[in-house]
Parts: structure tokens; C-alpha cells; sequence
């Protein structure tokens, strides 16, 4: 996965006692991904997480914004089956359907030191957009 430039990022906003997660990316792919990335970030600093072991998942709504909360849901599934933390993402997007690759390790208490266990992605806040400078903008509350 490429760096991301200075337009492409992800973000916290907070929401009550839950909290938001945004991905900014110059495709809507890339956007999904800085979102995943966010995700991450609720929950450990994203640099302490190496991207050892690769997880494919696969992800079918039928618009955008529906896809998007299946995909962070689909990660927080796997992060607690798994007992594993993502650092590392690529999204594929076609029509309705999200093909991705999450690279991760098992989670290290000592090391990783979790803040939080993401319960789910809400419908709350939920966008993918397109904003006027042309950047994707993919967003919604998690409940921690």
C-alpha cells in the first residue's frame, strides 16, 4: 500500500461516548482504507503494529455507505476472532462488492497496550463522498 500524501489520512472525531472514524484518500478505495487505518488507531498506535499475516475479506451491500460499515464490521470480526491488530490495507471496490487484503499480527498486550475493543461500526455520521476538491471522504461512528 502506497504512503498516503498530505490529502490522503485518516482521523478521530469524537461522538459522545463512541467515536468517529474518517478516511480521506484520493480514491474511494483508498478512502476505505485510510477509514480501516483509523480504526486501528481507536484502539493502538498504528506503529506498533507489524503487517506480518495477510487476511482477505469480502464485503457485498448494496450502496457505498452500507459497504463501508460492513468492512470496518467484517475487520472488527476479524480482530476479535483473530485476536489480531491491521496496520496494512488494500481495497479493491466494484459495484457492490469490497475484496480486501488487512495485513497484521496477533495482538502483544505488553507491546500494543489496546485502549479499547471496538463493538461495531454504526450507521451514525455514515458518508462516502466525494468532497469539491475531489478527494473520497468515507466516515462513521464506531461504538467502543
Amino acid at each position: 500500500m502506497p504512503q498516503p500524501t498530505m490529502q490522503e489520512r485518516w482521523e478521530l472525531f469524537d461522538h459522545g461516548a463512541d467515536i468517529g472514524v474518517r478516511g480521506i484518500g484520493n480514491t474511494e478505495s483508498r478512502a476505505f482504507e485510510m477509514a480501516a487505518m483509523a480504526l486501528t488507531a481507536v484502539i493502538t498506535d498504528l506503529s506498533l503494529v507489524q503487517t506480518r499475516d495477510a487476511v482477505t475479506v469480502h464485503c457485498q451491500a448494496p450502496d457505498r455507505e452500507l459497504l463501508l460499515v460492513d468492512w470496518l464490521n467484517a475487520l472488527i470480526f476479524e480482530m476479535a476472532t483473530r485476536r489480531m491488530l491491521f496496520s496494512r490495507f488494500e481495497v479493491r471496490l466494484e459495484r457492490d462488492v469490497l475484496d480486501a487484503t488487512a495485513w497484521g499480527e496477533p495482538v502483544n498486550e505488553a507491546r500494543h497496550q489496546p485502549a479499547v475493543e471496538p463493538k461495531g461500526a454504526t450507521l451514525t455520521e455514515l458518508k462516502v463522498i466525494r468532497n469539491p476538491e475531489g478527494h473520497w471522504l468515507a466516515q462513521c461512528v464506531v461504538d467502543v
